[in-house]
């Protein structure tokens, strides 16, 4: 920071109000950097400034790139608290711990506002009436829940306004006992809500209280001669009550609350959260958080409290937690606030709550390993470390070079070339090849071709002394590792390959699909690696874009004309006649040499259509 700005910022300090509000810190660039909340905005935003040696290193490297600091004062300090959660869902600034990807979670969504609602997932909350359950981090699970409740409770699946007046013909879910089909007026309004008020039992994990409505509406109908929605009613109840009982962990304790565990680490937390329904438990997630600044788990605790209650679907009347937060009495009014009555934030010592706490918090550490394990896994250096050691490599291959063949039924082969630098995709060198002297499907001859290509360029390079310039052009770099996707004999073909242009020197292995084997060079047993080992997963990185990329290739060749397709335009020469030709001579190239009593020979072909293809080939050629 320049003299100058720092005179600026140290001026602004100055005439912060001593009010309650948020503050926005910025870099050089303008950028948010970090929000935060204040009772007191002048005494809090200058505490950063007045000492630096209490801080961690962490925050002090914060502080370090503190160009500029904006403020928004509120009345209440709750209000505070809001707009600071609000600003940093939508800033995401670096400094602030988040939960990790919170923007992707979904909610399941029940449009109680309008007439006849419906069900489906929703990714943010909005204030239209509707009623909003979750969020959750398992969005396969949110949909399947949906399925789930669609075949237990024949809601409409359509969007837009249903209007009775005007009966529509329904649709197949109507047909098929999937809905009720009020866009034909088949059922009225209030047996309609009956079903919805059933939803939000389900959904609001009360199914005791469901089953008696249920058992209580099957009764009636039974009663009313109803017979077919009495049955319906039956087989719903059966359903709902298999999924009750099939509860895992009762609570002695009845009530509703939610249970929140943290376990924190260097960088990064996890919170586990058990949501208590009807003294059951009804839903378990874990939720990741960012911890830029390194903060200990009671703040950590207490910023995925703001983040989760801001957007969550319900506020429950009790909140177990694994430790005291600061602020506890303001998170209990603003959840107040949220929820229209008292909310208890507390720390479980005895009972049956410490006992579900103590899981919690078991279930917290174990996915906040493999949060660490997964992010080891991911970075590309460490990768590369190990797998260096793994083949016994003098050096990481920081450039590594992955090969691939693709055909269709042994038409349209092409082969891919895919380079990684430094563990990371590096797409601008991608290559893609059509293999010109394989006539039949050969993936081992395919192979060598594609090897041979690449590797002539190389050697030419060599000799003219052009390798090692600022060429763009990938073929004129020496990679570091050749991985082939397939087993022995593929790799046995780019070795054979290598060593014709004199790059013996180059590691080259193989990579061998389901059980995943590493063949490599002069190795009579292939390398097993470890399913979670960061080198076969960068690995398999390399070789299914390898493969993707091949694929994409093949794709978009079969969509051009058919090989050989030219064949089409001589009399006599249907799709029929041109594939046979095409297996007996391979290429458009070899029938060229071929004479009239040679073309006629093929099956399916005679003197006449061969003296025409015969004419028609000599001609295209001159």
């Amino acid at each position: 920071m320049t003299e100058n700005r720092k005179e600026v910022l140290l001026e602004k300090l100055k005439q912060l109000p001593h009010r309650p509000g948020v503050y926005l810190m910025k870099d050089e660039r303008g950028k948010i950097i970090y929000v935060g909340k204040a009772i007191d905005l002048r005494q809090r935003v200058r505490s950063y400034f007045q000492s630096t040696d209490n801080l961690t290193p962490k925050v002090r490297a914060l502080v370090e790139k503190i160009c500029d600091v904006d403020y928004t004062v509120t009345d209440t300090e709750v209000e505070a608290l809001i707009l600071e959660s609000n600003l940093i869902k939508e800033y995401r600034p670096r400094y602030n711990i988040d939960l990790k990807d919170d923007k992707h979670y979904p909610y399941v969504r029940v449009t109680v506002q309008e007439e006849f609602p419906r069900i489906h997932v929703a990714r943010r909350v909005e204030k239209d009436g509707a009623r909003y359950f979750g969020p959750y981090t398992n969005a396969g699970a949110v949909k399947e829940t949906i399925r789930l409740i669609r075949r237990l409770f024949p809601l409409r699946h359509c969007r837009g306004p249903v209007d009775a007046q005007k009966a529509k013909r329904p649709c197949l879910n109507r047909h098929i006992d999937r809905c009720l089909a009020p866009c034909a007026g088949n059922v009225a309004k209030e047996d309609y809500r009956h079903l919805v008020d059933e939803v939000l039992l389900f959904l609001e994990g009360k199914q005791d209280k469901l089953l008696q409505e249920m058992a209580k509406r099957m009764a009636e109908a039974s009663e009313n001669l109803e017979y077919e929605k009495a049955a319906r009613l039956r087989d719903q109840y059966r359903a709902v009550k298999a999924i009750s009982e099939k509860q895992k962990i009762a609570v002695t304790e009845g009530g509703d609350r939610d249970i929140i565990a943290l376990a924190a680490g260097e960088d990064a937390g996890c919170a586990q959260l058990f949501a208590v329904r009807n003294g059951k438990l009804t839903g378990r997630e874990h939720f990741l958080l960012t911890n830029p600044t390194g903060e200990e788990p009671p703040e950590l605790l207490k910023a995925f409290l703001d983040r989760y209650y801001t957007h969550a679907g319900d506020v429950p009347a009790e909140i177990l937690l694994s430790v005291e937060v600061p602020e506890k009495e303001l998170l209990e009014e603003w959840l107040r606030q949220r929820r229209g009555t008292r909310v208890r934030l507390h720390v479980p010592v005895r009972g049956s709550k410490k006992d579900l706490m103590r899981l919690a918090l078991d279930n917290a550490q174990m996915f906040l390993e493999q949060e660490i394990l997964h992010s080891k896994a991911r970075d590309p250096l460490l990768a590369l470390q190990t797998l260096a050691t793994a083949l016994q490599l003098e050096s990481p291959p920081l450039r590594i070079e992955g090969y691939d063949i693709s055909h269709l039924q042994g038409e349209g082969t092409v082969a891919s070339m895919v380079v990684f630098e430094n563990g990371v995709a590096l797409p601008a060198d991608y290559r893609r090849f059509r293999i010109r002297s394989v006539d039949k499907p050969d993936d081992y001859a395919s192979m060598k071709e594609v090897l041979t290509r690449r590797f002539a360029r190389l050697a030419t390079a060599r000799a003219e002394g052009t390798i090692g310039t600022e060429s763009k052009d990938p073929f004129l770099l020496v990679p570091d590792l050749i991985l082939i996707d397939g087993g022995r004999g593929q790799l046995k073909m780019a070795l054979e390959s290598l060593a014709e242009h004199g790059y013996t020197l180059i590691p080259a292995i193989s990579l061998a699909k389901e059980e995943e084997l590493v063949f490599v060079a002069d190795q009579r047993e292939p390398v097993r690696l470890a399913r979670t080992s960061p080198a076969l997963q960068l690995l398999q990185r390399v070789r299914d874009e390898a493969h993707r990329y091949a694929i994409t290739q093949q794709r978009k060749q079969r969509n051009r004309p058919a090989r050989g397709s030219l064949l089409l335009d001589v009399p006599g020469i249907g799709d029929k006649r041109r594939k046979m030709l095409l297996k007996a001579f391979g290429s458009i190239a070899a029938m060229r040499k071929a004479t009239v009593e040679e073309l006629a020979a093929v099956e399916g072909m005679n003197v006449n259509v061969a003296a025409s293809l015969f004419a028609y080939l000599q001609e295209a050629e001159n």
